[in-house]
């Protein structure tokens, strides 16, 4: 039996804000569905359709608490200049633990959700 992943499932307790700036962030597309769900996914002509799983919001009415046990690693293709992007659409600096001589940087978005911006490939 073979299996695939349908969705990346991240928690929120404002889902249609956190869907925004994931929308900004990937410069992918949000909509909400009838059951009230809200998902971000790539769109239209964008060269991420087909090739990655959506991302799903679900409301939840507790805040996060600790380290996410799991995280978005992206690739930029300038590192500093996605970095300053995301910090204007609200993703802030944190600390995971790091020492200083990374190549990546460790953000978190609106909710706290810790993501690292990776350097350029």
């Amino acid at each position: 039996m073979a299996l695939r992943i349908e969705t990346v499932t991240i928690d929120a307790e404002d889902p249609v804000s956190l869907a925004r700036f994931w929308s900004e962030a990937l410069g992918w597309e949000w909509r909400e569905d009838e059951d009230g769900d809200v998902w971000v996914e790539p769109g239209g002509d964008n060269p991420d359709l087909g090739l990655v799983r959506p991302l799903l919001f679900l409301e939840v009415p507790e805040a996060k608490s600790t380290k996410n046990r799991l995280h978005l690693d992206l690739t930029p293709d300038d590192q500093a200049a996605e970095v300053e992007r995301l910090r204007g659409l609200g993703a802030t600096p944190v600390s995971v633990g790091q020492i200083g001589d990374e190549d990546w940087v460790v953000l978190a978005d609106l909710e706290g959700n810790e993501f690292c911006v990776l350097s350029a490939p």
